[in-house]
């Protein structure tokens, strides 16, 4: 990454969760790089799991295969960080998507590892993964997983103009055949059913009986004008969020004040079930 941009697209990213509903004053909201203790747990944690377990991560596989000369210990070592993440606010459930459930399971077993050689400390967090659209893959090619550096054109952004989410979903793979049916043997269009679902509320049983006997076009038209009307919300919200620098900054320096404490105290037990002064 360039060091000058970091911070501009800390406090993007800030203002994108902000923008998406993050109340902070219903969450803990702030940076991690805030709170020493995220680095401080991860290097214990990391002294009681093997490189082996690390080293089969799938994301760590398939970073090794996409950029063979640009491995790095930090990339060895993300997931003990991420878990680190996890178990200093002893968490109980970690929403995430299907892609990122293998780094939950490490941090499941790191915590069963460190209190059965050490005693009770950590909570065990699980999974929760939602229903539909665990995963939501490319529009442009549905068999991978949608990801903006893979593919701009295959990702659909929250922020995205009227017109880019027009001409991302009507240039968005479909499969032969004219029935708009969630299918393994209709990628493409299952993947904007899944799409469709999330957004509108509905079953896709419901949604295919909607769209029987209908065309392709016209389904992809009702869902560019669901998306839109759906995110106008939320740009409207980040467009305000992005000229008050100064508020949104407060939101991630009262949150980190209030994560510190909660992780000191769980920094500290660990430290002290380890033995160390």
């Amino acid at each position: 990454y360039q060091s000058k941009e970091l911070k501009k697209n800390i406090f993007e990213l800030a203002t994108a969760y902000l923008a998406s509903g993050l109340n902070p004053e219903k969450c803990i909201f702030f940076v991690q790089s805030q709170v020493e203790a995220h680095a401080e747990l991860a290097w214990l944690l990391g002294t009681i799991t093997p490189i082996g377990e690390l080293q089969r991560m799938t994301q760590y596989k398939e970073k090794v295969k996409k950029y063979p000369k640009d491995i790095n210990a930090g990339l060895v070592n993300y997931p003990v960080l991420m878990a680190a993440d996890i178990l200093l606010y002893q968490t109980d459930l970690v929403p995430v998507g299907k892609d990122q459930q293998q780094h939950v399971e490490l941090a499941r077993t790191i915590a069963r590892k460190f209190n059965q050689k050490f005693g009770q400390t950590f909570k065990e967090p699980k999974v929760l993964l939602p229903k539909t659209g665990a995963k939501i893959m490319s529009l442009q090619n549905p068999k991978k997983k949608m990801s903006k550096t893979d593919d701009p054109r295959g990702c659909l952004e929250l922020f995205e103009e009227p017109e880019e989410i027009k001409k991302k979903i009507m240039a968005a793979v479909t499969d032969p055949g004219k029935a708009i049916k969630y299918s393994d043997s209709k990628p493409g269009i299952s993947n904007l059913l899944t799409i469709y679902s999330l957004f509108s509320g509905k079953s896709i049983k419901e949604l295919e009986r909607n769209f029987k006997g209908k065309g392709y076009e016209e389904f992809k038209k009702s869902l560019t004008k669901l998306l839109i009307n759906s995110l106008e919300p939320f740009r409207r919200k980040r467009k305000e969020l992005l000229s008050r620098e100064v508020y949104v900054k407060e939101i991630l320096n009262a949150g980190a004040k209030r994560a510190k404490t909660i992780a000191q105290l769980t920094l500290e037990e660990a430290k002290k079930k380890m033995g160390l002064i």
